[in-house]
């Protein structure tokens, strides 16, 4: 089965390239920038990563951005992932970034998007994976430093496929940015929020997603199972989920891969995703395992949900078809 996971031809649709940032870059980084950080060595920066929520995850999250300074920083960031991607048969990535993380420092958004816009077309001519960017609003923040981030990436349009929510959802319903994603549609952005695991509110955050937002996806979003008029809404409306299973055990009380295999039975469209791996220390090949070993999954499921997530890219129809018909020679189905 580790063998089939390894060749099986992939689709990451919630990666956070800010959360790529192995320890060994972060050093290197760091040096180059004049920073000193507080740990010795890697290994000890990788010991620091105790989270038992998502409140404490985003803690060690945003300080460990400060290493990033300049456009060849946020390529080398972006090289590293899809270079790791690759080597796990990754053929095509959806990453968020999160300008106002940097923008908030002083670091320009030209600088962000050229570094990241930069190592995907490259990481595409040298290996063939190709990727999308998703540009996400952090949810803590007022909507109108997202509807002024919005307004930046204007001249950038063309590099960016669509719009996200993240950060602390506490206190931060999708309704708040409504006018920004309203917006962000009439500019042409395809559309998808952050529903986390297990936050006060959740089905309603879903709900609004849905009713109020008009969202083309939900990440996370493993809540909706607790309404079933959320889930016939998703089912009804083929929304993709991007499910986070490793990611689900730092923040919360488990990989929910129960909910993965409920989400499967009941047709919707899951997909499993490794959202910040270099802190939770699990790349996509090793979030299909955590599910393949909870679940004892087949083969065939396995390709469910790989199938799955390139239905949900955001990709034209001919390009879809063709990574699920590589999809299906390589699964035999």
């Amino acid at each position: 089965m580790d063998d089939f996971i390894a060749g099986l031809p992939k689709c990451e649709l919630h990666l956070h390239i800010e959360g790529t940032l192995e320890p060994e870059l972060k050093f290197e980084l760091a040096r180059r920038n004049g920073i000193e950080l507080p740990y010795s060595t890697p290994e000890e920066v990788r010991a620091a990563y105790e989270f038992d929520s998502l409140t404490s995850f985003l803690v060690g999250y945003y300080a460990g951005m400060d290493v990033l300074r300049a456009e060849p920083d946020f390529y080398d960031l972006a090289t590293a992932y899809l270079t790791k991607a690759a080597s796990q048969n990754v053929r095509y990535a959806e990453i968020f970034f999160d300008p106002q993380a940097h923008t908030s420092r002083g670091v320009p958004f030209d600088a962000v998007i050229r570094g990241l816009r930069r190592a995907v077309m490259d990481a595409e001519r040298r290996s063939g994976i190709r990727a999308q960017l998703i540009m996400c609003f952090l949810r803590d923040h007022s909507a109108a430093y997202a509807m002024a981030t919005l307004l930046e990436s204007l001249p950038y349009r063309e590099w960016i496929v669509g719009v996200g929510l993240d950060s602390d959802e506490r206190g931060n319903p999708p309704v708040k940015f409504a006018e920004v994603f309203a917006r962000a549609r009439r500019e042409g952005y395809l559309l998808t929020m952050h529903c986390d695991v297990d936050q006060d509110d959740t089905t309603e955050h879903i709900r609004q997603c849905l009713d109020v937002i008009g969202v083309d996806r939900i990440d996370h979003g493993v809540n909706a199972l607790d309404d079933p008029e959320l889930v016939e809404k998703i089912r009804a409306r083929g929304i993709g989920l991007t499910v986070c299973p490793v990611s689900n055990s730092f923040v919360t009380d488990g990989p929910k891969a129960d909910v993965v295999r409920r989400m499967l039975d009941l047709g919707l469209r899951v997909t499993i995703n490794s959202d910040d791996p270099a802190y939770f220390l699990a790349y996509v090949a090793e979030n299909l395992a955590t599910v393949a070993d909870e679940l004892g999954l087949t083969r065939a499921e396995l390709a469910a949900l790989e199938r799955n997530a390139f239905e949900a890219a955001w990709l034209p129809r001919a390009v879809k078809d063709a990574y699920l018909a590589e999809l299906d020679a390589y699964a035999g189905t």
